[in-house]
């Protein structure tokens, strides 16, 4: 038996998968990896796969990276986890400071977890809390865009839009309100997506015209809603809703979780709209793709409404790894990448590449539309797809050594920021084969 194979069945004996029917497997084999370097994985028998997703969009500068991997040695000979309550530690008290500055200070409290969920989840609590701190308790609604994603755990699907996330648990969920989508593949003849932004935020206004009284925030996947189908909007939806939240007295909560840390084009979405959320969540990226890390940065305004002598009026949640410290040496060297490399800026040339390598592999394929970039974020839609077109697509890549999982019948790329140019190439031409192949 091969490493891979025994690896494989150990698997499937022990380990319950993760957003996996698990009688797939019959049919599409486990992929056993035995480590990563740079852009790729090795499976256990030496064959190796490019990430075309960054391991679920965490992983920015590759696996194995020594610089970030040197924090992280150094910090375990120092701290390995104390906890947040009642402490303090060097790690956490410099990330907080560093993300605030690179929000110009408009956010300036940082509040942590160990997953994007619990961020969504904090956010909710948070925002409802204030109200009530504010002597407003029946402001306690959600709403969110249509086809959202921003979790799966049971207060994070009051706000995803996604059914088959959701309705298997509908009964354990206050669902909140959705809104109409930015998407800018709506655009009629003769529209922009400014113009379908535009359209959006008007049915935004219509509702929070009628249910503001009810309503603690709003909370949007900025620029792109991922888990939808990679849906790409204008960033003039963001401007105008922050002017509607700002006259409704509505937080807005940018879910950056996957659109954050530079994937974009720039460090966090919201600057390209020139507006600031009143919640701020990150997770994914933040620590380079070592360990799991989310945080929710918010305004001085929201943390003085819970500064108070009452204890019943703080903000009474916690999770025992709550800011732990190597995570958070992760998510510094992370910054520290990025400042050092210039990397929003060396970006843009990588970016462009893509999009290159992109129209000329797939983009005068006859089943492709709708190709589409935002930053380091590539998606395009299969016209006339077979079903189960997404299992045969992945498997297809893997044969040519390419991770890609498309959503339904969306093809995306996400891949780390060091991509050589040879590397992109490969990305896209293997794309373009494994899409040819899913479809003959």
């Amino acid at each position: 038996m091969s490493a891979n194979a025994s690896l494989l069945a150990r698997s499937l004996a022990a380990v319950w998968h993760p957003c996996t029917q698990m009688k797939h497997h019959e049919q599409l084999p486990l992929i056993p990896i035995a480590r990563g370097e740079g852009a790729w994985l090795i499976d256990m028998d030496g064959r190796r796969y490019l990430d075309g997703i960054s391991s679920w969009w965490v992983n920015l500068f590759g696996h194995a990276n020594p610089r970030i991997g040197d924090a992280l040695k150094a910090q375990l000979d120092t701290l390995e986890h104390v906890m947040l309550a009642g402490f303090t530690h060097a790690p956490v008290v410099e990330l907080s400071e560093r993300l605030a500055a690179l929000t110009g200070h408009a956010l300036g409290h940082a509040f942590y977890a160990s997953d994007g969920a619990s961020a969504t989840e904090i956010a909710l609590k948070m925002s409802a809390h204030y109200w009530r701190n504010h002597g407003q308790p029946g402001k306690n609604r959600f709403v969110s865009l249509a086809g959202s994603y921003h979790g799966e755990t049971v207060g994070a699907l009051a706000v995803t839009d996604v059914a088959i996330f959701r309705d298997a648990y509908a009964p354990l969920v206050r669902t909140g309100s959705c809104v109409p989508s930015p998407d800018a593949r709506q655009a009629a003849p003769g529209e922009t997506a400014a113009d379908v932004a535009r359209r959006a935020a008007a049915a935004l206004e219509a509702h929070l015209a009628e249910h503001a009284d009810q309503t603690a925030a709003l909370i949007v996947g900025p620029l792109v809603q991922c888990a939808s189908g990679m849906v790409v909007y204008d960033p003039e939806y963001l401007r105008l809703a922050r002017q509607l939240c700002d006259r409704y007295r509505v937080h807005l909560v940018a879910d950056e979780i996957a659109v954050g840390c530079g994937r974009s084009g720039s460090f966090f979405a919201c600057q390209q709209a020139g507006i600031w959320p009143d919640f701020l969540l990150l997770s994914k990226g933040i620590s380079g793709g070592y360990l799991p890390l989310s945080i929710v940065l918010t305004t001085d305004d929201v943390f003085a409404a819970f500064y108070d002598d009452d204890t019943a009026r703080g903000f009474l949640h916690s999770h025992s790894y709550t800011g732990n410290p190597l995570a958070c040496r992760a998510a510094l060297a992370t910054l520290d990448i990025f400042e050092q490399d210039q990397v929003i800026a060396r970006n843009r040339a990588t970016a462009a590449r893509l999009g290159e390598a992109f129209c000329g592999a797939v983009g005068s394929h006859p089943a492709v539309r709708h190709l589409r970039q935002q930053g380091m974020m590539l998606v395009f839609d299969v016209a006339g797809a077979p079903p189960g077109f997404a299992r045969r697509f992945f498997a297809e890549a893997l044969a040519r050594e390419l991770l890609l999982r498309p959503i339904g019948n969306t093809v995306y790329t996400m891949p780390p920021y060091i991509l050589s140019g040879a590397e992109i190439d490969h990305l896209a031409n293997q794309t373009a084969a494994a899409l040819e192949a899913s479809l003959g």
